[in-house]
């Protein structure tokens, strides 16, 4: 029995169709996978079926009553919840007081702070969730507070939960509680859409799929009868190839050094790059990977040891790194990247007028010139510069930030999972850009947890395991069971027990 029903859902943007005459159903009690690439109308589909925004044209039938024009609250009281990609919490409240937003416990005229700490303990003893509910949400890590907006939702009793790329911040073994927890979920009767872009987790999770493509619907089915090639095949539009594109190229000097590098969450990094080099970090949530690249540009203190590029010491703020020609991709963009108040360009050009006190002025016409060239550079697929950045999607946002550091013209790129949250097709353009700034001489340090992603472009792997270098790999060494013997210190472990 169908507890949502969406019907020839219309809606264009101006003179943009984003949606055509889709249809999309859920089942009661099923995990539904919607997928497509960025662009594709997942996520217009999801905002009119919330009441974020209005559709044009179709009809809504959700556990049985019809919405023609369906509005936030409406949709909410109805039983739909939304656990977006981009975290929605709020940072300066207490975790209890997250999980209460709007909905606070009263005792007489004041909030009842001691039943909302009891209720929000035993909502993540429930779950299985170690969150201490008096904490300040500033205080936990991304993966927390990912686990926090999923309880959010979950406290609500929402008949349907829409989650949005749920994963993209937990470890392997925060992925499969949080699966093992939505399970039990549809067991009893709760609907959800799961909307990600990584293969293995929807063919583990879902029950079915509904693929979406230029705002089409394109196919759908039981997940039990297709394969993630056909999948693939269905949201590009065209055959999928998984290839390598990876290609030797002479490398130059050493650019970057690390000695003795310590911070937070780590120690004692060694670490020669040369020009021209691609170099990936790898290693379990917490293995101090993400620390050492956050320490390596300002972000986090260097606490012992030292970091030179040119052969120059480098230390203190972010404006110092920058200065030293080290740019950073962080792995949130929206708490690091994304400044929601200024347009296209003007998150494109803040960078290169933060560090030049010799240009008080912006002149918009150098700007748009200095804009379009970089656009089409890196293939930004945008409407308008002056359009809020907010308008892209996920893909093209990574590529304004990355404009914004080429603005600059930085030297040494460091990448926190640059490919969170976006689609095989942008992810493709990804790893050819990062080839291709390497061609041209730049230094660039990935971090990711995907494996294939490092085999794709790096020279060399370093894998982390608590803190320290367990690894490194050339290029030809790099293998996925391999280098998860090291991730989690099981080859290690192992030689241990054979002595």
């Amino acid at each position: 029995m169908a507890i949502l029903e969406m019907r020839s859902i219309t809606k264009s943007f101006g003179g943009a169709k984003a949606l055509i005459n889709v249809d999309f159903t859920v089942e009661a009690g099923e995990i539904h996978a919607l997928l497509g690439e960025n662009g594709a109308g997942k996520s217009t589909l999801m905002n009119i079926l919330t009441g974020v925004v209005p559709m044009d044209a179709g009809q809504i039938v959700f556990d049985g009553k019809a919405y023609p024009d369906p509005g936030i609250r409406q949709m909410e009281q109805a039983g739909i919840a939304f656990v977006h990609q981009e975290l929605n919490v709020v940072n300066d409240l207490m975790v209890y007081e997250n999980i209460f937003l709007n909905r606070e416990l009263q005792k007489g005229l004041f909030l009842n702070k001691k039943a909302m700490v009891e209720e929000t303990r035993r909502l993540f003893e429930r779950l299985g969730v170690m969150i201490d509910p008096k904490a300040l949400v500033s205080s936990l890590k991304v993966s927390e507070k990912q686990l926090l907006e999923i309880c959010r939702a979950l406290y609500s009793n929402a008949k349907l939960l829409i989650l949005d790329e749920p994963t993209t911040a937990l470890s392997n073994d925060e992925i499969q509680h949080l699966f093992h927890i939505l399970k039990g979920l549809r067991d009893k009767g709760t609907s959800f859409v799961f909307i990600s872009h990584k293969m293995p987790e929807i063919f583990d999770i879902s029950d079915r799929y509904t693929v979406l493509r230029n705002g089409e619907y394109v196919s759908s089915g039981y997940i039990k009868d297709v394969t993630p090639h056909q999948v693939t095949s269905d949201m590009v539009g065209t055959q999928y190839v998984d290839r390598d594109d990876y290609a030797a190229r002479p490398l130059g000097d050493t650019v970057l050094s690390l000695r003795g590098f310590t911070g937070r969450g780590f120690q004692n990094v060694d670490l020669d790059v040369k020009k021209g080099e691609i170099v990936a970090f790898t290693g379990l949530a917490g293995s101090g990977a993400s620390e050492v690249m956050q320490t390596m540009f300002g972000v986090l203190p260097i606490e012992g040891g030292q970091m030179e590029v040119f052969g120059k010491r480098v230390e203190g703020s972010i404006h110092s790194f920058m200065k030293s020609g080290v740019a950073m991709l962080p792995s949130n963009r929206k708490e690091n990247s994304v400044i929601p108040d200024m347009n296209i360009l003007e998150n494109v050009y803040i960078a290169e007028h933060t560090l030049s006190r010799r240009r008080p002025f912006i002149v918009p016409a150098e700007e748009l010139d200095k804009y379009k060239k970089l656009q089409n550079m890196l293939h930004i697929k945008a409407e308008d510069p002056r359009d809020p950045i907010h308008s892209l999607s996920g893909g093209n946002q990574q590529k304004v930030f990355l404009a914004r550091w080429l603005d600059i013209g930085a030297d040494v790129l460091l990448f926190d999972n640059p490919t969170q949250g976006v689609d095989v097709g942008a992810k493709l353009e990804i790893y050819k850009l990062i080839l291709e700034f390497a061609a041209q001489g730049k230094t660039v340090l990935i971090n990711t947890l995907e494996i294939p992603e490092i085999k794709k472009v790096s020279d060399r792997c370093v894998v982390f395991y608590e803190g320290r270098v367990a690894r490194i790999f050339t290029h030809d060494e790099i293998d996925e069971h391999t280098v998860m013997l090291y991730s989690t210190n099981a080859i290690n472990t192992a030689e241990a027990v054979n002595q």
